[in-house]
């Protein structure tokens, strides 16, 4: 998402997507798992865009700041990215979400009663869905909303926008993102987030999570196929 620089080498760059990705699992699901009671859907959607914010200034000027498979794979099909580097960033992205999940446990451990039974921040459809909506209705909002971010990322990004914005666009816009589906799915629209703390949610969890695998990647290669045709190469 940011412009980069020949200094920095295979390794930092991957360091920096694992440690990028940490901190929205940490930041976001953090705040719904501890905080959410206190703050509504309203501050855990703040929450995850302000950790891609950050992020995005932080970490993107070393690894471009995706954080997230989905946006590394639109990026690649909209030819802002290279191909042999997708599976690099995947793996260091899965990396640094299951840390983030495996830490949050660690926390929410120490305190009598806890659950993962409660939700732990897992995305879902059915009964998981924290207001019930069907199959359906969680891809159809996991496919449209992540094409979406993955246009505003594009654009935001692009070379004709205004420079030094994009980090704060992209931001806000996963916090809109957010604002939308929450009560729809828990929002995925990155499948780094959601395996991370589904892989310490038991089984229910996990048998899901294959549509927030799919309908990210699916809604983000939808937008890097058509940003050019739609919008103007760059």
């Amino acid at each position: 998402m940011t412009e980069l620089t020949p200094v920095h080498g295979t390794a930092q760059k991957l360091g920096a997507e694992a440690l990028g990705t940490f901190w929205l699992v940490l930041g976001g699901c953090g705040t719904a798992i501890f905080a959410g009671e206190y703050v509504g859907f309203v501050g855990v959607a703040l929450a995850f865009g302000l950790t891609v914010l950050t992020g995005a200034y932080a970490f993107g000027p070393v690894s471009g700041g995706h954080f997230n498979p989905a946006v590394s794979v639109g990026l690649a099909v909209a030819r802002r990215f290279a191909w042999k580097e997708l599976p690099g960033y995947v793996v260091a992205q899965l990396i640094g979400a299951t840390i983030a999940g495996a830490v949050l446990l660690l926390i929410a451990s120490g305190v009598s009663g806890f659950t993962t039974a409660d939700g732990f921040a897992t995305n879902g459809y059915g009964d998981h869905s924290p207001a019930g909506y069907n199959l359906t209705s969680v891809i159809v909002a996991e496919v449209l909303l992540t094409a979406f971010f993955l246009f505003v990322i594009l654009g935001a990004s692009a070379k004709r926008a205004a420079v030094g914005f994009s980090g704060l666009v992209i931001g806000l816009a996963l916090t809109l993102i957010h604002l939308i589906s929450i009560p729809i799915s828990n929002t995925s629209v990155n499948p780094a987030r959601s395996l991370g703390v589904a892989w310490y949610a038991g089984a229910d969890p996990l048998s899901q999570v294959w549509v927030f695998i799919v309908a990210p990647l699916l809604g983000a290669a939808i937008a890097g196929f058509s940003y050019a045709f739609l919008l103007g190469d760059d």
